[in-house]
């Protein structure tokens, strides 16, 4: 049977341009509402970790990449609703998070940093960057990762795909199928990880930086959402578009 997996940067809630209202759980609604199999977030504020589930109706996996600033998860939250567009995740924390239907079981779980102190001390890009990756009996291996934003420089961002590839890679046992999502913040032609990955047997990259790769598992072309789909009460919810295939 396909299953249908999507990818999504939910710029902590904040809609374009950001505003001091945040959307956080109409994104994870929408997202959900035409019940996906799996679903790779990012962006996600610390404190949400524990209502994704309630939210979407799925199992929800979180990894923390950046720990709240503040005493707790939900003073930061408190303290960001005052203005979501200003403040973002200055205290709130950042996290990624996997979405898996509840008929999916869950076998096993890793995490690992994409940009560990050395590479962290380069060039300004200080904030952890994480991938997770849980193992989906029946599928394979599902992971979902964040990688460094430094403009002009695409390097961090190359190197940081090419890692959650290797880790998720690594993961797999022989001919175990493998999903990659998330926010690779570096366009195919851009940097050596795409050729790479190719090279390992991943499928082919969507146009943006927004990801879904597939090795193992036949697949259908990414798919980025219209605008129109992610619109709610005039608002364009998030910077990033929801990326979808269907894999088997």
């Amino acid at each position: 049977m396909p299953l249908l997996v999507r990818t999504w940067n939910l710029f902590h809630g904040n809609a374009v341009p950001p505003g001091r209202r945040a959307y956080l759980e109409q994104m994870v609604r929408l997202a959900t509402a035409d019940r996906p199999e799996l679903l790779c977030l990012q962006e996600v504020p610390v404190w949400a970790l524990g209502r994704l589930a309630t939210w979407s109706g799925m199992t929800a996996v979180g990894a923390v990449a950046a720990r709240p600033r503040l005493v707790s998860a939900e003073l930061g939250r408190t303290v960001t609703d005052l203005n979501h567009g200003l403040l973002r995740s200055a205290v709130t924390g950042q996290a990624n998070a996997i979405l898996v239907a509840p008929y999916l079981r869950v076998a096993g779980r890793w995490t690992t940093v994409l940009n560990p102190s050395r590479l962290r001390r380069r060039g300004g890009a200080r904030e952890r960057r994480v991938c997770h990756a849980v193992r989906i009996e029946g599928v394979g291996i599902v992971g979902n990762f964040h990688a460094t934003s430094y403009a002009p420089d695409d390097s961090l961002s190359d190197r940081e795909l090419l890692r959650a590839g290797a880790f998720v890679d690594g993961l797999a046992l022989p001919a175990e199928p493998v999903v990659l999502c998330g926010d690779a913040n570096i366009r195919p032609g851009s940097g050596s990880a795409y050729a790479e990955l190719r090279t390992w047997g991943f499928s082919e990259p969507a146009p943006g930086i927004d990801q879904i790769l597939v090795r193992g598992l036949p697949s259908t072309p990414p798919l980025v959402w219209p605008d129109d789909r992610r619109r709610v009460d005039g608002r364009l919810l998030s910077d990033h578009a929801p990326v979808e295939l269907q894999v088997g």
